[in-house]
């Protein structure tokens, strides 16, 4: 009898301590990671002022030391499916470098094009704004923060927006990617190298400051066959959205912006190789043109191109059911290649450069408005949850199940900006949203109007994945996890699976229609 009273005092003295450690553990990878931390700013009114820009582009292209064999082509190392790697160097393991995007144990074989944090500053004497993109499939708030803290004072800057090209050929950085579902897929060294490299680009940014002329240009219908929407209802944000920064002295071009909205992801599941995916192309042809061959067709502007998501829910996809042709020779690309990147990407260099022959304005003299808010926002998705508690999901919380978030609003004169942190649905930018039968909340549309429609300015720019990653932004009239489904479809549509849950787009929504009634810009 003692023995077994021994036994069980044993064993419950164990199961005690192993509940106390994964409460410990679960509540440091819970922790706030920057207690009190509010970005919010408010600045409106005051009298335009000469405008200065500067650019600068900082590599953050990871090492991949070691190459590896798929031995049945799934696109996943494993071992056990006879996998084999080469070791590069020669270090007598696997050193993995996990792609973000599509599925776990998906190590890169290689680099295709360099990864970049490519930086935009905008200054008119009283405010300075940093736009930051990085080669990345999203970039959460808490490393944004951290980010924020390593750019010094003297910079300058106001306000930096870091945002994602969203591509899925590049590092984890979220770390939901890693070698099982169960195991966070961030190489911290590497994680670190891209934030150091951040904060050095928009220094270099600050320091390559000169007065600019802003010249704006748009072309919002050519891009439309080059997207699919894969989730009814069928709304775009395909517009291309666009600014070229020219040196007020010298005349040359310093760099531009480029706006459009789709999932960086043409390459699909199965490559294995590091790229920016058509973002590469569309940045290589603005800069040095596009070639037909060995054919210069049409030269480029030079200086620094920085490409920017807009609204990519829904899902916005260069799909492998979607065909691209090459706009010289016509050939036509269904399956996912990179001559299927590429011919995507010459066709949107050559309608940015042509669009860019026509500008609709130019600014050199501007006021800048600016609202920026901090959010709390509920974690209602049980994966997500999960993930954050388990250290997957490599971000803190600011309460029970509760994350920082962050929005802004600005204008440069007549050009309109909204950052949004995450992939929206384009029907709650641009309307309309939709209530269809079989939806999971008997509600009328809440986010209305569309985002666009509430912003001033001649010109208006969404900025998707910016200052964080919380995953889908969906109407609640069209959320659907419930039978029956909408649309008359079998099964529960994509989306929701990877959202924070129903109530994010009318808190997102709600804010936005707040902030920008506050925004008072000022025009010329």
């Amino acid at each position: 009898m003692k023995l077994i009273k021994t036994v069980f005092k044993v064993f419950g003295s164990i199961i005690l301590v192993l509940i106390i450690g994964l409460s410990l553990w679960t509540c440091t990878n819970m922790k706030d990671r920057h207690p009190g931390y509010k970005a919010d700013l408010k600045i409106t009114g005051g009298n335009p002022g000469s405008i200065s820009a500067g650019f600068a582009a900082m590599p953050i292209t990871p090492e991949v030391p070691d190459r590896w064999v798929d031995k049945n082509g799934d696109a996943e190392y494993r071992p056990k499916d006879g996998d084999t790697f080469i070791d590069g160097n020669s270090n007598g393991i696997f050193d993995p470098v996990w792609i973000a995007g599509f599925s776990n144990s998906r190590a890169a074989n290689g680099i295709h094009d360099e990864l970049w944090a490519r930086t935009m500053i905008v200054d008119n004497g009283k405010t300075r704004i940093a736009i930051v993109v990085l080669d990345a499939i999203g970039f959460m708030n808490d490393d944004i923060i951290d980010v924020r803290k390593r750019i010094p004072a003297e910079s300058g800057v106001t306000y930096t927006i870091i945002t994602s090209t969203h591509t899925h050929e590049g590092p984890d950085l979220l770390g939901l990617w890693g070698k099982t579902p169960f195991k966070n897929g961030i190489n911290k060294a590497y994680l670190e190298y891209v934030k150091n490299q951040i904060a050095k680009s928009v220094v270099t940014a600050a320091k390559n400051l000169r007065p600019a002329r802003l010249s704006v240009s748009e072309d919002l219908t050519g891009a439309i066959p080059l997207v699919k929407d894969t989730r009814k209802p069928e709304v775009f944000d395909s517009g291309l959205r666009l600014i070229r920064a020219i040196d007020q002295e010298t005349g040359k071009t310093m760099g531009s912006l480029v706006s459009w909205a789709d999932h960086a992801e043409t390459l699909w599941s199965k490559n294995l190789l590091i790229t920016s995916d058509f973002a590469h192309y569309v940045r290589e042809g603005v800069e040095k043109g596009v070639y037909n061959g060995d054919s210069l067709v049409k030269p480029g502007i030079g200086g620094i191109a920085v490409y920017i998501n807009g609204a990519i829910g829904g899902l916005m996809t260069t799909h492998p059911s979607l065909t691209v042709k090459d706009p010289f020779t016509g050939q036509e690309f269904k399956e996912p290649t990179f001559e299927k990147a590429a011919a995507q990407g010459k066709q949107l260099a050559l309608l940015v450069l042509n669009a860019m022959d026509k500008p609709v304005e130019e600014i050199d003299s501007a006021g800048i408005s600016l609202v920026v808010r901090t959010l709390t926002l509920p974690i209602k998705n049980t994966l997500f949850k999960l993930g954050t508690a388990f250290g997957v999901l490599d971000r803190g919380t600011t309460g029970w199940m509760k994350m920082r978030s962050e929005l802004s609003v600005f204008n440069i004169g007549p050009l309109a900006f909204t950052t949004i942190p995450g992939e929206v649905y384009p029907e709650i930018v641009n309307g309309p949203v939709e209530a269809p039968e079989g939806r999971d909340f008997n509600i009328d549309p809440i986010e209305v109007p569309p985002v666009r429609d509430m912003m001033t300015g001649k010109y208006k720019f969404i900025f998707c994945l910016a200052n964080d990653e919380i995953g889908y932004i969906i109407p609640k009239s069209q959320w659907d996890v419930k039978a029956p489904f909408t649309y008359k479809k079998d099964g529960a549509p994509y989306g929701e699976e990877n959202s924070l849950g129903p109530e994010t787009g009318p808190i997102l929504h709600k804010n936005l229609k707040e902030m920008l009634s506050e925004l008072k810009p000022v025009y010329l």
